[in-house]
């Protein structure tokens, strides 16, 4: 990596599960706005769903979603209420207009859901929506929560894939992030998950995180192997203490340098290329025969809350506290402390808290923001025919990063605007030269790499 680049590592810019991302949501799309948008859903249309479980039995240090720690169920058993509650709500005004073609189960925990809430959410979601029958369901999994129950509940209800959070190996980098996960125990969840014959296991790993080294990584990702997942993803850890309070236990001289960081990143992805994956985007990989490789393969990979997916769905709703919902006029996000949020849902009301309506320069900058997250170039003729004179405003400044930046960060290689490969791991912040919203924003963000 040439030193210009490499100078760029700690640059803080944002992720780009969107555009525009969250922190220029505004209470201007409320409740009202977002109902207008779900009654112009078309009977033709493809949904996928996104249910946010706020709970966690145990706060992991590293997290920084939107979660909160429980030792006891009721408030769990409250929230479910109010759950099943708005997806009444949505599902009555959704009815008859569209078909969902994908779940997504995520949190917090969702698998610290006891088997018959499993069971009643499974069925509520069927009830109140068409979804189809090849329709995938895909949970993210805590080992530490799972029983033979409630995966026997998660299987009843159709999941199709299992997404288990690894984040290392090492004891000592899982006594210093408060998530102590041994091998034997992911390995026995992986196991019981595919005897009850689901086929797609996930596994994500995290670098950066305190007391990793090179060494220990390679060693994490080497077991994690023997697992033979059908995917991994690479993340890289977010250090947000002033967004996540928890994230000070972290003593932020157990982390890596950016440097450190690139070098353990390159050498997972390394490690896991050699084993025959192939690698999607800016931090995920699959089997060459799995859907989200041939996606990639075909153009069709797609980004968005959850990350790398092949889920072409125009429509997202969220459910649940702080859930982001995508229509195509804009995002919509529900509120996100929960008790406001049941009061909300009991009433019978959306629980949309602030949003943000698409113009055409945002969807144009979106486009060229995922196609460059998804892979690494954008076509200047598409762009053009896509979106018009906004296009080619657009492209003129793609032209402009181009010719000032040396081709370090982009270059035009005939009719495409591409990132060299050596300046990939810094996609984010090539990115983020697209972003209108970025510069005036007072949002802090995670470093590039």
């Amino acid at each position: 990596m040439q030193p210009e680049v490499a100078a760029r590592l700690g640059e803080n810019v944002p992720r780009y599960t969107s555009y525009p991302t969250a922190p220029h949501f505004h209470p201007g799309v409320d409740a009202t706005v977002c109902r207008t948008w779900l009654e112009a859903l078309e009977s033709h249309d493809e949904i996928s769903l996104y249910l946010h479980i706020p709970y966690c039995d145990k706060l992991c240090w590293f997290c920084a979603c939107h979660t909160k720690q429980t030792r006891h169920y009721q408030p769990v058993a409250n929230f479910l209420h109010s759950l099943h509650r708005e997806i009444e709500t949505i599902g009555s005004l959704v009815r008859g207009k569209g078909r969902v073609r994908a779940i997504h189960f995520g949190g917090g925990s969702p698998t610290m859901l006891k088997p018959e809430d499993i069971l009643s959410l499974g069925k509520a979601l069927r009830d109140r929506f068409d979804v189809l029958d090849d329709a995938s369901l895909s949970v993210e999994i805590d080992p530490s929560d799972m029983d033979e129950a409630r995966l026997d509940a998660l299987c009843a209800i159709g999941m199709t894939r299992a997404s288990l959070g690894v984040q290392d190996f090492d004891p000592k980098v899982q006594q210093a992030i408060n998530r102590e996960q041994s091998f034997l125990l992911t390995k026995s969840v992986v196991d019981a998950v595919r005897a009850r014959g689901v086929n797609s296991v996930n596994l994500d790993l995290l670098y950066g995180l305190p007391h990793q080294t090179l060494e220990s990584v390679a060693r994490t990702v080497a077991q994690a192997l023997t697992l033979q997942p059908d995917r991994l993803a690479l993340f890289g850890y977010a250090h947000v203490p002033w967004f996540k309070k928890h994230q000070t236990m972290i003593d932020e001289a157990w982390l890596p340098d950016s440097a450190g960081r690139l070098a353990q990143s390159q050498l997972a992805a390394r490690l896991i290329v050699d084993a025959g994956y192939e690698a999607l985007g800016l931090d995920h990989f699959a089997k060459p025969d799995d859907t989200l490789a041939i996606s990639a393969r075909t153009g069709k990979i797609r980004r968005n809350f959850q990350g790398y997916t092949e889920d072409n769905c125009e429509t997202l709703i969220g459910l649940g506290p702080s859930a982001i919902s995508r229509y195509r006029q804009g995002y919509a996000q529900n509120i996100v402390a929960t008790g406001a949020y049941e009061k909300a849902v009991d009433s019978g009301q959306l629980a949309v808290a602030r949003g943000i309506e698409l113009s055409v320069d945002d969807l144009a900058r979106g486009w060229i923001i995922e196609r460059l997250m998804c892979h690494f170039a954008f076509s200047a003729i598409e762009l053009v025919e896509r979106f018009g004179d906004v296009g080619q405003r657009l492209l003129a400044l793609a032209s402009r990063l181009a010719i000032s930046g040396g081709d370090l960060l982009l270059r035009l290689d005939g009719e495409n605007f591409v990132v060299p490969k050596d300046s990939r791991p810094l996609v984010r912040t090539v990115a983020a030269k697209f972003d209108k919203y970025l510069e005036a924003g007072t949002a802090r963000h995670s470093v590039a790499v």
